[in-house]
């Protein structure tokens, strides 16, 4: 399994848990506090913002806020809740207040038990938890929506963090790979490792691509067109064909930065794409967590053919009678 490291304060974690030695409590539920920073502790109602990564029993990833650059909002739910059961997800949060780590160990075994659902097919036992809490939203006496404006607000700072590293993340891409990019106007900038010598395409000509595409800061590939390529990066599904993406260009069709891109590039080259998230996914990110906001990538393009558009056949045909 790939293994990355996802910041200093993670591994800072893993370190101090790791003479620890777990205790059990109701539902099998193993746990370390590996830090108790003396505060009040999370409770119904209330809302932590967390930093978290999600192993199984099998070594593998299953989620990391690190990886996103944005943390986890949890919502600390009522015990009386249908589906929930002491030494659940929910029970772990309610041990932790703001400043407070701790890796917890989730038994998938009473979990399938208690919630008379199938256990998960991904880990043998358990799953991993390990957690740092950042902030502790209080519910208290506030109202639901004054609860939410905290939390708002609070979150819209962590996205303006993003977004002022974003430069940053890119200059370090290209210095820590010694890369000499030509940038345009946009934004864009690019190096072509293998010119081509086939003609340019242009707005709305169809074209097919080979691409693997990584997020700038963390180097974790996200996209790829060629199965080698996921399966090294254990992004592999088996249910998505790999083969080259073929789509008309400059026609909106991609994310901008493809658009620029690949308008530069004579059939047959392959180049790298650094795409600002101006050009990319922008300050929303692709909604579905693996691209964050303000995200800045690279893909490795190899433009493979240009396909000139069919013109209508505009001739009218004559069939009156002669």
């Amino acid at each position: 399994m790939k293994k990355s490291i996802f910041s200093l304060g993670l591994a800072t974690l893993v370190l101090a848990g790791a003479c620890q030695q777990f205790k059990t409590g109701e539902g099998g539920l193993q746990y370390k506090i590996v830090k108790d920073n003396g505060q009040p502790k999370a409770q119904t109602g209330d809302l932590l913002s967390v930093n978290m990564t999600v192993t199984t029993d099998r070594d593998s990833l299953l989620s990391s806020t690190y990886k996103i650059g944005l943390p986890q909002i949890i919502n600390i739910a009522a015990d009386s809740l249908p589906g929930l059961y002491p030494g659940d997800y929910n029970s772990m949060f309610k041990m932790l207040g703001e400043g407070d780590s701790a890796v917890f160990k989730l038994n998938l075994d009473t979990m399938a038990a208690k919630t008379m659902q199938p256990k998960p097919d991904f880990a043998d036992h358990y799953v991993t938890f390990s957690v740092k809490v950042n902030k502790h939203f209080k519910k208290g006496e506030l109202t639901d929506s004054a609860l939410y404006a905290e939390v708002n607000t609070y979150f819209d700072g962590e996205i303006e963090k993003l977004r002022s590293s974003e430069e940053g993340k890119i200059n370090d891409y290209i210095k820590k790979n010694n890369l000499e990019p030509l940038k345009t106007t946009s934004g864009l900038q690019y190096i072509i490792t293998e010119e081509g010598k086939g003609e340019k395409p242009v707005a709305g000509d169809t074209v097919k691509v080979n691409y693997t595409g990584a997020l700038v800061a963390t180097g974790d590939v996200f996209d790829t067109s060629i199965k080698e390529v996921a399966e090294k990066n254990n992004t592999y599904n088996p249910m998505r064909p790999y083969e080259p993406a073929k789509f008309a260009i400059g026609v909106r069709q991609v994310i901008p930065g493809w658009d620029e891109g690949l308008l530069l590039l004579p059939k047959g080259s392959k180049a790298k794409l650094i795409i600002p998230s101006e050009l990319g996914y922008g300050e929303r990110g692709d909604g579905r967590g693996i691209i964050p906001p303000f995200a800045p990538l690279v893909f490795d393009i190899e433009l493979i053919d240009v396909i000139k558009p069919v013109a209508n056949d505009t001739t009218a045909q004559d069939n009156t009678a002669k």
